[in-house]
């Protein structure tokens, strides 16, 4: 493996975040508040995708929305086109990337107080001797910090071991393998890989935490290990929903949880989920006391999006695809976008990653107080967030309906 070294120094960048889209606009110019809702936007369209069935959902749309940014970089004509749609961008390439490199900049900012763990990488492994052109290279390496490897893909096994290796050193051993054996006629892998490990605020103490029931569908129990704490949040709750935001030392970083009322509403709440509402909610948020029961739960999740972004609109790129701004030819198509995340939620706080490969190939075809406490208990399917409250952008987004 042969680390090229391209004349511009790169960024990456990492868009988390949720508390506060409002609060972001006071740190964000217009093109980074723009970026930041591109990456909600396609957040939102990607759960409804993944959420069709009744199972666990876990993702980091950041990641996805950053491998598929970098990978935007070289698309034209109709493929950046339908890519521009699907990722929601609404600036010019010449704006898009400088601006999420700035969001970049500031959640590293956040993460280098050390009041947590974030760990946010790009790498790109070319083929070598195949010619990427400079402009391309420079980009990604200026404004994602993508480090450019050669690699032989001719020996698909020692390809992937490198890779891999790279992944689960990103991620502190939470996620190991990414790839497979890779096809000789890989010419290009984008990869993202983020890690994330935070404790609460205020922490639960594992002396309250017990067996429970955890009501995943009418007629269907499971046994969960449910943690309890009293203390100050914000919160709000409506007619069909409960709403609490669980910061992180540092309070940079927030878990929102979105609660159906309703034990089996879980469907009327994701039908109602979107940008809007969610920036509605969380600015209607007060601050109070809450009694809090939440489950202990550790999940790994396996997608390939392929087929789920082909079908909201970007199809050319994986097959009659434009990507001459990575080489000058009409000659590669994306051929998998590989996603695997992993999160555990304990009485101390969250771990999470994410690493999400685009492989290239050529191509050959109203809220009001209570008086008392509410309750708020996390015994059936629900929603959450892992958000940077500064940028107001979406790292990690899942639902839970059944805890493991």
């Amino acid at each position: 493996m042969k680390k090229l070294k391209v004349p511009l120094i790169f960024f990456f960048v990492l868009s988390l975040g949720v508390m506060a889209f409002s609060s972001s606009s006071s740190i964000l110019g217009k093109s980074e508040q723009d970026v930041v809702k591109s990456n909600n936007q396609f957040a939102m369209d990607l759960y409804n995708r993944l959420s069709g069935g009744t199972g666990n959902v876990f993702f980091s749309p950041f990641s996805i929305f950053d491998a598929l940014s970098m990978t935007y970089a070289g698309a034209r004509g109709e493929t950046e086109a339908q890519m521009k749609k699907v990722l929601h961008i609404t600036l010019s390439q010449k704006e898009f990337h400088p601006a999420f490199s700035n969001i970049i900049k500031e959640i590293k900012s956040e993460a280098a107080q050390g009041k947590y763990d974030l760990n946010i990488a790009n790498a790109l492994w070319g083929q070598k001797e195949f010619h990427f052109l400079d402009a391309f290279l420079s980009l990604v390496e200026k404004y994602y910090d993508g480090n450019f490897y050669e690699e032989d893909f001719s020996n698909g096994i020692r390809a992937a071991n490198d890779i891999n290796h790279w992944v689960d050193k990103q991620t502190d051993g939470k996620i190991e393998k990414i790839v497979g054996k890779i096809s000789p006629l890989t010419r290009l892998i984008l990869t993202n890989a983020i890690y994330f490990k935070g404790k609460w605020v205020s922490s639960f103490s594992a002396s309250m935490t017990k067996s429970t029931t955890f009501y995943t569908s009418p007629g269907e129990t499971v046994k969960a290990k449910m943690m309890y704490q009293e203390s100050d949040f914000n919160y709000m709750e409506n007619d069909i929903l409960q709403a609490i935001e669980m910061p992180y030392n540092g309070e940079k970083l927030s878990m929102i949880v979105l609660l159906p009322k309703d034990r089996y509403g879980i469907n009327e709440v994701e039908k109602t989920l979107n940008s809007s509402n969610l920036e509605k909610w969380l600015s209607e948020m007060k601050n109070q006391k809450v009694k809090v029961y939440f489950p202990k739960f550790e999940l790994k999740t396996n997608y390939e999006l392929e087929d789920t972004l082909s079908s909201t609109g970007m199809k050319d790129a994986f097959s009659d695809a434009d990507f001459s701004g990575m080489d000058g030819r009409k000659d590669l198509a994306i051929s998998q976008v590989i996603h695997k995340a992993y999160i555990e939620v304990n009485e101390k706080g969250t771990e999470a990653a994410a690493v999400t490969a685009v492989v290239v190939t050529l191509t050959c075809s109203p809220y009001s107080k209570p008086e008392v406490p509410p309750v708020f208990r996390a015994d059936h399917p629900f929603i959450f967030f892992i958000i940077d409250k500064q940028t107001g952008s979406i790292l990690f987004m899942g639902r839970l309906t059944t805890p493991k």
